[in-house]
């Protein structure tokens, strides 16, 4: 009976100590998450803001026919 009760007590310390390091990894997890999420948002912004800039450089260009001549407007 008292091997027993030693050999549920260990396994019962070892579940403890798997459950603490899975809450510290979980919570680290759920911080680089967050750190990717806000990563991925200013990623997105930058690369609207230079969708806009080309927008704006496409724009300026001159229009041209297939032989590369400007159209007269």
């Amino acid at each position: 009976m008292l091997f027993d009760f030693e050999s549920l007590s260990e396994k019962i310390h070892r579940l403890v100590g798997m459950t603490l390091a899975l809450r510290r990894e979980n919570a680290e997890l759920r911080t680089r998450n967050a750190e990717l999420v806000n990563e991925n948002k200013i990623m997105s912004e930058r690369m609207e803001q230079a969708r806009e800039r080309v927008a704006v450089l496409m724009d300026s260009l001159p229009d041209t026919d297939v032989q590369g001549e400007e159209v007269v407007k």
